[in-house]
């Protein structure tokens, strides 16, 4: 299992349990074993303002599950050092009531295995043939998510439960919604990586009926390094949000954000971030800009 590298005092809180001082509000650390992938990593638990009140004692909170949990919270877990901001950014938007107070849930990532883990496709660039990702929905429903309800007041039902990441991330979860649509009800997919496997994403995405309430979809137009590939990348993503209008998503449902000069990494999901809660689990989400 990768071990803690975070340099901020660390508090034990039992159950091998432990509470990372270094974030923003209430973050706590599991140790999670996966039967379905045979290894060991965290489930990092960030909780709203109030939620250990006793006035809140029979609340139930939305979920949102996002993937390469250590990129989330603290730049001293974080790929390159630098952090998506989450519990920053949620813990202003719920004392901002823009959100309602929410869990969120980070998935570590396995590290060498990240990327047989979140491809679902065999892959010739890179070349990949024993992926694991199609294990993937299994791993979430029926081991992490019944995990979380059972050690913290979540909310039953898809309209309070949702799923995210980038890159890599970002099609494993939607691969996810796309094998269990009445599981999720948010989506958020941040630069997902519709290239690999010849997108053949893309092209299963044209068949599904059933996508989740709401969904956020962002990139940047300076992903990939190159112009065309840059044009690629944005063109991708563009089919991928007609695929969604044409299964039926209006405007309320599909907030699609193309950020002109956003490149792939932590930052630009960081800055995108308070609008991609804002549009998922707010009461009345803002307009398309």
């Amino acid at each position: 299992m990768e071990e803690i590298q975070n340099t901020e005092k660390q508090t034990p809180l039992g159950m091998g349990v432990i509470r990372a001082e270094s974030a923003t509000g209430d973050l706590r650390l599991h140790p999670f074993r996966s039967r379905v992938f045979c290894n060991t990593r965290f489930l990092r638990v960030w909780l709203p303002p109030g939620y250990d009140q006793p006035t809140n004692e029979n609340r139930q909170y939305p979920v949102l599950y996002l993937n390469d949990g250590q990129n989330l919270f603290e730049s001293s877990t974080s790929f390159a050092g630098v952090e998506w901001q989450v519990d920053e950014t949620a813990d202003r938007l719920v004392r901002e009531n823009t959100i309602p107070p929410l869990i969120i849930v980070g998935i570590d990532n396995a590290g060498k295995a990240r990327i047989r883990e979140y491809m679902p496709y065999r892959s010739l660039q890179p070349m990949l043939m024993r992926t694991q990702g199609r294990l993937y929905p299994d791993f979430l429903f029926k081991e992490v998510v019944p995990f979380i309800a059972q050690n913290y007041r979540v909310a039953a039902g898809a309209e309070n439960t949702g799923l995210g990441g980038s890159s890599l991330g970002a099609l494993i979860a939607q691969y996810t919604a796309m094998t269990r649509p009445e599981l999720i009800g948010r989506l958020l997919l941040e630069s997902p990586s519709l290239w690999t496997s010849n997108r053949q994403i893309i092209r299963e995405s044209r068949s599904v009926k059933y996508w989740p309430e709401r969904i956020y979809l962002g990139t940047g137009t300076a992903e990939a390094g190159s112009p065309d590939r840059d044009r690629s990348v944005v063109d991708d993503v563009r089919e991928l949000a007609s695929i969604f209008r044409r299964a039926g998503l209006d405007e309320k449902q599909l907030r699609l954000k193309i950020e002109e000069g956003g490149t792939h990494d932590e930052s630009a999901w960081a800055r995108r971030l308070p609008e991609a809660l804002s549009f998922l689990f707010g009461v009345s989400p803002m307009r398309s800009s």
